[in-house]
C-alpha cells in the first residue's frame, strides 16, 4: 500500500502534532485515490512536510512533493504582488483609472485598487470554459479570448466600491495592465520580478507544464453531480477515460493567466510566503508588503474580509490571510500568518476537495496562540 512518497521534514515542529498531521493527512486521501501535498513553513525553514495519495491513479504511482499541479486561483496573489511592485517603482498608483492603461467596456472609474480588490463592479460569470488543451497552447490567442469575454460581461453589476464581488475578469484586466506598465507579457514578468529572484526554477512552478512526467493528473470523482453532469457545462475534449472510478481531466490551461494560470508545486509557493514572512524580502519593500495586509473598505467605509490580494480568515481566534483556488482536477489553498511567523500550503489533484476545513484541520497542530 502507498501512502505517502515524502517524509515529513522536521524542524522546530513538535513530533506529536507531526504524527497527528500524518495521519490526518492519511484520512484525507485513501492511497488509492487522488493525493494531497501539505506543507508548514516558517521564514527560514520546512516545520513539516507531506505528500499522500496518488498523482496518477490508473498507473497506481505515488504522489511526491517534487511533482506540480494547477494552482489556479493562488495565482491572483502573485498577480497582485506584481502589480505592488509596479506601485513600488512609481510606475502606477493604486488610484490609478485601469481605462489609462488598457481598453475596456466598464465604468472609467474602475481603478487599479478596485480590481485588486474585488469591488470594481465586474462580473463574474462561471469560468468553466475558459481553459484550452495544453496540447494547443502555441495557438491560442489570449488577446482575442479576453476581447470575446468582455464582449459578452461588458455591463457591472455595480458602480465601483459600492460592493466586494469577486471577479476573474477584474485580474485578468490587472495582468493586461501589468503587460503594458512593464512592456513584458504577463508571464515573464512574473518569471523575472517574482520567481527568478527566489531562484525557482520552471520545473517547480511556471505557466506551462514543464515536464509531463513530473505533473500529477488531474481527477473528478466519477459518480459525483459534477462528475455525472460536468460535461453538459465544459468542453468534453477535456475529459479523459474513467480511472478505477476517478475521472481524468486533461492537461489545460486557463486563457487568462493572470487570474489562475500558475502550475507549480505546494513546495515552490511555500518559498514565496517564506519571503514575504522575511523582514528583508526580496519580492517587496516592508512598507509594500504592508498593503498586501491591509483590510478594505468599500466607498461607504464598512470593512470587508479582503486586501489587496488575500482574502482575510480566522482560525481559533487567530488573523490568517489565504487565497484559495480550484478548478479542472486540482483544488489548493494558501494562508500566510504573518503575526505568528508561519505559512501553509496545501494542494490536491482532486476537484472536490473542502480545501478550507481540512487545511484548518491541519494548521492548527502547529498554529500557537
Amino acid at each position: 500500500m502507498v501512502v505517502s512518497c515524502s517524509a515529513a521534514q522536521v524542524g522546530k515542529g513538535d513530533q506529536l502534532n507531526n504524527h497527528k498531521a500524518i495521519l490526518q493527512l492519511s484520512e484525507y486521501a485513501a492511497h488509492d485515490e487522488p493525493g494531497i501535498q501539505y506543507i508548514m513553513v516558517d521564514k527560514r525553514s520546512t516545520i513539516f512536510s507531506h505528500s499522500v495519495g496518488l498523482s496518477n491513479v490508473e498507473s497506481n504511482i505515488a504522489l511526491t512533493s517534487s511533482q506540480t499541479m494547477a494552482a489556479f486561483s493562488m495565482t491572483k496573489t502573485l498577480t497582485a504582488i506584481a502589480a505592488l511592485q509596479l506601485v513600488e517603482r512609481n510606475k502606477i498608483n493604486l488610484d490609478d483609472k485601469v481605462a489609462d492603461y488598457v481598453a475596456h467596456p466598464y465604468d472609467p472609474d474602475v481603478t487599479i485598487q478596485h480590481l485588486l480588490n474585488h469591488t470594481s463592479g465586474i462580473p463574474n460569470p462561471i469560468p468553466l470554459k475558459w481553459v484550452h488543451l495544453a496540447r494547443n497552447h502555441a495557438g491560442f490567442d489570449e488577446k482575442t479570448a479576453l476581447e470575446q469575454i468582455l464582449s459578452e460581461n461588458s455591463s457591472l453589476d455595480f458602480q465601483p466600491g459600492e460592493k466586494y464581488k469577486y471577479s476573474n475578469i477584474g485580474y485578468w484586466l490587472l495582468g493586461s495592465v501589468i503587460e503594458k506598465v512593464s512592456g513584458q507579457r504577463f508571464t515573464e514578468y512574473i518569471s523575472q520580478h517574482i520567481l527568478q529572484p527566489l531562484s525557482l526554477s520552471s520545473d517547480e512552478i511556471d505557466f506551462i507544464i514543464y515536464n509531463e512526467k513530473n505533473h500529477a493528473k488531474g481527477y473528478l470523482k466519477y459518480w459525483s453531480l459534477m462528475g455525472l453532469f460536468g460535461r453538459f457545462f465544459v468542453d468534453t475534449e477535456v475529459l479523459g477515460e474513467d480511472e478505477k472510478g476517478w475521472l481524468h481531466i486533461k492537461n489545460v490551461y486557463l486563457n487568462g493567466p493572470s487570474f489562475g494560470g500558475v502550475i507549480g508545486t505546494a513546495g515552490a509557493f511555500s518559498k514565496i510566503l517564506q519571503d514575504l514572512l522575511s523582514e528583508d524580502s526580496r519580492l517587496l519593500g516592508e512598507k509594500t508588503k504592508q498593503l498586501l495586509y491591509q483590510r478594505q473598505t468599500l466607498n461607504s467605509g464598512a470593512e470587508i474580509d479582503m486586501t489587496l490580494g488575500w482574502h482575510i480568515g480566522e482560525l481559533d481566534g487567530i488573523t490568517y490571510y489565504y487565497k484559495e483556488g480550484g478548478g479542472a482536477g486540482f483544488h489548493c489553498e494558501m494562508r500566510i500568518y504573518p503575526k505568528n511567523g508561519i505559512a501553509s500550503v496545501i494542494m490536491s489533484n482532486k476537484t472536490s476537495f473542502n480545501s478550507r476545513k481540512i487545511l484548518s484541520e491541519l494548521d492548527i497542530n502547529f498554529v500557537e496562540k
